[in-house]
């Protein structure tokens, strides 16, 4: 494995890594069938005050990551590295507690993520009982002081989950997350489940809390529009494996997994003087039930040679912080779309 994949590599601003991921796996027993490859082999490094896209189609596996990071899984094989210490390697109720106080995750349900049987005010001084971080006699000024924090109504305290629209259950789900003052925050597509002017709201606020408390983010998401306007990197997913990651200006400006360009050429684009051209993948999607060390990308490709189907190709850096999975990343992306490509069509 190439270290410089999980390195600070994207620019010199100076932060260091807060999580570094390296050769995460997490495999399912399929009964009769073999072992399932969810997330098989990622690396990948979150810093300090960052955010992270991971993009890809449903089943690539990118939530799986997201849980097997919170430990809500337990991993087949790799480390999480949090300031060097790998996370599956505690042990003691003390270390455990002060990690999952730096780690929290937002769900992508906010309805089904929340007790049906508690108040917002019991769901949100749960975490302070837990950890005993808060006295009985402060709870009450504590709570009061999250809710400034996150836009949360007082009179929303008494309510029940069911009483709320998605979009407040939403904001419940966050300040939870927040009511510890975590370092990284897993968030599982945490707008998807909502209409587009509640998107904007919950996006807005956790790029607004972000630079307030300096937190870092893992934003899982198959909305690439939302996840280009929140990251400061992109990782995209194809079957269990990262084939392309960068800042998001190089990602969706150059392009360099035919995976990828497939999925960005998706994005609807408003503009009547210009003709949008998609890519529609032919071909199959291979099975992720013990699959064979080649390209998972081959045969969909327009670009496939014999090699694809012969050899894995490597998360490989290709310029500064552009590591890409494919053996003819180094072509140039006009080399890439050419009119004789398989696959295009005019929308």
């Amino acid at each position: 494995m190439d270290d410089s994949i999980v390195r600070n590599v994207s620019d010199n601003d100076g932060k260091e890594n807060l999580i570094e991921v390296k050769d995460l796996k997490k495999h399912f027993k399929v009964s009769g069938a073999g072992m399932l490859h969810a997330v098989d082999g990622v690396n990948f490094a979150v810093r300090k005050g960052e955010t992270l896209g991971l993009v890809g189609e449903s089943g690539c596996g990118k939530s799986t990551v997201g849980t097997v990071l919170m430990r809500l899984q337990g991993a087949t094989g790799g480390q999480v590295l949090v300031n060097g210490r790998n996370i599956f390697d505690v042990r003691s109720r003390s270390e455990d507690l002060e990690l999952r106080r730096r780690m929290q995750i937002i769900f992508q349900d906010p309805y089904s993520s929340l007790n049906p049987k508690k108040r917002v005010k019991d769901i949100l001084a749960e975490a302070y009982k837990i950890h005993k971080s808060c006295t009985k006699e402060r709870l009450d000024s504590t709570i009061d002081a999250l809710c400034d924090v996150t836009g949360i109504a007082k009179d929303m305290l008494m309510q029940y989950p069911h009483e709320l629209d998605g979009g407040k259950r939403q904001v419940v789900g966050i300040a939870r997350a927040l009511s510890l003052n975590p370092d990284f925050i897993v968030c599982d597509e945490p707008v998807s489940a909502l209409d587009v002017s509640v998107q904007a709201k919950i996006i807005n606020l956790l790029m607004d809390l972000q630079n307030k408390m300096d937190l870092s983010y893992l934003f899982i998401s198959h909305d690439l529009s939302v996840v280009k306007h929140i990251s400061h990197r992109v990782a995209v997913m194809y079957l269990g494996k990262i084939v392309e990651i960068a800042d998001k200006d190089i990602l969706f400006g150059d392009t360099r997994h035919p995976y990828s360009i497939a999925l960005l050429s998706a994005i609807p684009k408003v503009d009547v003087n210009r003709k949008v051209r998609r890519i529609v993948l032919k071909g199959d999607v291979p099975s992720p039930i013990d699959p064979k060390p080649v390209c998972r990308f081959a045969s969909r490709c327009w670009m496939s040679e014999p090699v694809c189907f012969e050899q894995e190709p490597p998360l490989q850096e290709i310029a500064p912080g552009h590591c890409v999975a494919c053996h003819f990343a180094h072509k140039s992306r006009e080399k890439m779309l050419t009119a004789e490509m398989a696959g295009f069509e005019n929308d």
